[in-house]
């Protein structure tokens, strides 16, 4: 074998022997590279036999010189449990955190009370036309309210002919409480209507849950809860200052006869007493 490499070396001598300058280098760069490849292939055959293997080529060279750098890259950066140039994100973790309280939702009134009674002070009607300013100072007297039936005739402008409507008691009773939590709830017609019944049952919950007593102006016949009979056929006030069974029941103070002072009457019955008149709550 060496003689043949020696036979083609010769053959390259004498062609530079014959070419121009320029052709005269790149032969012998030529020339240089093969004896070169030569020496070590016949290197590697004499001294090792491992190495008679076929030479490695440029581009796995280059792939071979890549991935060295992108390992020593690897190697160098600080251990974080991935590589730097991983672009993996983190996974999201799951949140169980409760959602933010409505803040401006306004907590639920309390239910009021299924029965209450008002503490009052009881007094019969002083003349037979007084039972306007008598009623008032019994719904008064349950707030803590001291007035005399003279005093309350006179704003209410009572006389001879009885008070003249709910409409005077409700003014009344807000000149003398304060906040003005009264309000006049007529009955025109001649009997009360469901919607009606259970606007009264409303309305003395409100009031005896809020301390208030309620006046009512009533005219005809009524029937309590006892079976006992009052009628007042030209009209007449009374004051609830009770009731029971979430306002299905109401008890009544009343200045007439002070054998009868207080009672105990349906709301429905009530509702259909008060019919062509109204109330004050």
């Amino acid at each position: 074998m060496e003689e043949t490499v020696k036979h083609h070396l010769k053959r390259h001598l004498r062609r530079l022997t014959s070419e121009r300058p320029y052709q005269v280098a790149a032969a012998s760069a030529a020339v240089l590279v093969l004896a070169s490849g030569t020496g070590a292939l016949l290197a590697g055959t004499d001294d090792d036999p491992a190495a008679a293997q076929a030479p490695v080529s440029a581009t796995e060279q280059r792939d071979d010189t890549a991935a060295s750098r992108g390992q020593a890259r690897i190697a160098t950066v600080p251990s974080t449990g991935a590589p730097a140039t991983s672009s993996a994100a983190p996974s999201a973790k799951a949140t169980t955190a409760a959602p933010d309280p409505d803040l401006t939702r306004k907590p639920e009134p309390p239910k009021p009370p299924k029965s209450k009674i008002l503490d009052y002070d009881y007094q019969a009607q002083t003349t037979f036309y007084n039972c306007g300013p008598a009623a008032v100072r019994h719904a008064l007297s349950a707030a803590g309210i001291a007035r005399s039936q003279d005093a309350l005739g006179a704003q209410l402008g009572t006389d001879e002919m009885g008070t003249d409507s709910a409409e005077d008691t409700t003014r009344v009773l807000n000149a003398t409480v304060k906040g003005d939590p009264y309000r006049t709830r007529m009955i025109p017609g001649g009997a009360a209507t469901p919607a009606q019944m259970d606007r009264l049952q409303d309305d003395v919950v409100a009031a005896i849950t809020g301390g208030r007593g309620v006046v009512v102006n009533v005219a005809g016949s009524a029937t309590d809860n006892s079976g006992g009979w009052h009628s007042f056929p030209g009209g007449h006030y009374i004051a609830v200052v009770g009731y029971q069974d979430e306002g299905r029941l109401v008890k009544i103070a009343d200045s007439a006869n002070p054998a009868t002072a207080s009672y105990w009457m349906s709301t429905i019955a009530l509702a259909n007493w008060a019919a062509t008149r109204g109330y004050s709550a």
